[in-house]
């Protein structure tokens, strides 16, 4: 297994300066990972570093509340595509969850999605806020979106990614729409039991020591 080509190298702390993006990409060019995950004020600095690899470029959006409008979200995402984003990863508005409002979630995904033209997007439902029936409708909606993958958390609110949630997650959605399992991922056992679950991609800050076989002791 090449575990490398599951990671989403990702630097999201506010205080990132332009030399810890440009750290960041040279890890994942060096152990070819799948893209870096960034803010988007940094995408065209990334956009550079990357320049001549096979490494993507994954931005957040409504990030890490999930709380922005939807044309705000949808403004947001057309941006980060014209600047060099190749994925797109969506923070759910979790107040219309909570409020059982689910053509306004539906509706929001696939304006997203058409926002990214043919770029992946995936839907982060923040899960360690969610019961696990709601998991299971925004997993519903998000194949109804046509989505390319839901995704377990931000690793900014109470709790990251759990075993338990890829497994709901990967028996709700079968083959319909990916999985990606972010914050919490700390050991290289970890990530594997994470993919045998049902992750086709990993979320973290610590993929450098992870793929090494050394424990992530990042916060993400």
């Amino acid at each position: 297994m090449n575990l490398n080509r599951y990671i989403d190298h990702t630097l999201l702390k506010p205080d990132a300066k332009k030399s810890d993006i440009e750290k960041i990409c040279k890890e994942a060019i060096d152990n070819e990972f799948a893209t870096v995950c960034i803010n988007p004020c940094n995408i065209e600095n990334a956009k550079e570093f990357l320049k001549n690899s096979n490494v993507g470029i994954t931005t957040v959006i409504g990030f890490p509340l999930g709380a922005s409008t939807t044309q705000t979200k949808v403004f947001e995402t057309q941006d980060a595509i014209q600047k060099g984003a190749t994925e797109i990863d969506m923070v759910i508005n979790i107040g219309n969850v909570k409020n059982q409002e689910w053509n306004k979630i539906l509706n929001e995904m696939i304006e997203i999605k058409n926002a990214a033209k043919n770029n992946i997007v995936k839907v982060i439902l923040e899960n360690c806020l969610l019961t696990k029936e709601e998991i299971v409708k925004c997993c519903n909606l998000a194949i109804e979106a046509k989505l390319d993958f839901v995704k377990t958390s931000t690793g900014f609110s109470t709790g990251g990614a759990t075993f338990g949630d890829v497994e709901l997650m990967k028996k709700t959605v079968e083959n319909k729409i990916l999985i990606k399992a972010a914050g919490g991922v700390r050991t290289y056992d970890d990530a594997i039991k994470m993919i045998e679950l049902g992750a086709l991609r990993l979320g973290t800050s610590g993929g450098v020591s992870i793929v090494n076989g050394q424990k992530n002791d990042k916060e993400y």
